[in-house]
């Protein structure tokens, strides 16, 4: 789903996942971007330790893998 942002372009929303060890949900962070590009660049800033899952909607858009340490 998709609206209008405060300077008339187009945004979607979006949800990232953060994963705890166990892969049950730690936190979430809303999202709103222009398209699942951007969306990915800034769920993938959100991987520190965890893996993260981007989400718009019941849709999965992507997982991104932490490098273990």
């Amino acid at each position: 789903m998709a609206s209008f942002g405060a300077k008339g372009t187009e945004v979607a929303y979006y949800r990232a996942y953060i994963l705890a060890s166990d892969n049950r949900i730690a936190r979430a962070v809303e999202l709103e971007c222009p398209d699942d590009e951007t969306a990915k660049e800034a769920a993938k800033q959100l991987v520190d330790g965890c893996d993260v899952e981007l989400w718009q909607g019941t849709r999965k858009v992507e997982t991104f893998r932490h490098e273990p340490r």
